[in-house]
């Protein structure tokens, strides 16, 4: 994993006796990382009660909160509880990290000689995607807030992004991951050669 492994993540369902279907009933919390929107399940320490939203330590170092990283989870295997707070984190994620966001607006470029980055974001369309790029040109945006100012008719640029974030969890159509950490390839067998 080296460097995309994630150091702080929020928490988006916490269930103290387990998911219904395992047969342990130890805590699970099911929750998003804030670099890559990694979904991670966890093993809270004994007696520590999570909260829905809270921003969790999980990196390498002593974890305060967090037992054991069982490991990445697929969008599939969210629980309806972790669903329906999905949104909310990832536009909480957002507004904490919005220079992040904000350079994409102001360098993102072209994927191909058709399209552009831009025009990945749900309900941007090629006339507003052009007038993003003729503005950031005379002057880059200063805010994610002053792009609706300076662009008028251009879809709140959180919610796009948060979307685009959701989409690209539930398995990207165009197999472009701006944000989000590509799912795991599965791992060749490796044949020990031992005669």
């Amino acid at each position: 994993m080296g460097m995309t492994a994630e150091e702080h993540a929020l928490v988006l369902d916490y269930m103290p006796t387990g998911k219904p279907s395992a047969s342990k009933t130890e805590a699970v919390a099911q929750v998003i990382g804030k670099d890559f929107f990694t979904l991670l399940e966890v093993t809270p320490k004994a007696g520590i009660h999570l909260n829905v939203g809270e921003e969790i330590y999980v990196g390498k170092d002593e974890r305060p909160k967090v037992e054991l990283v069982k490991g990445r989870i697929m969008y599939k295997d969210l629980t309806s509880n972790s669903l329906s707070e999905l949104e909310d984190v990832i536009g909480k994620i957002i507004e904490s990290k919005k220079d992040k966001f904000l350079a994409f607006f102001n360098t993102s470029r072209a994927i191909s000689l058709r399209r552009h980055q831009l025009e990945l974001l749900p309900g941007m369309g090629k006339k507003h995607m052009l007038l993003i790029l003729d503005e950031r040109d005379k002057k880059p945006f200063a805010s994610l807030e002053e792009i609706p100012i300076r662009v008028k008719g251009t879809p709140e640029p959180v919610k796009m992004l948060v979307k685009r974030v959701i989409g690209e969890l539930e398995g990207s159509e165009d197999k472009h991951y701006l944000f989000v950490r590509p799912p795991a390839e599965p791992r060749p067998q490796q044949f020990s050669r031992r005669f």
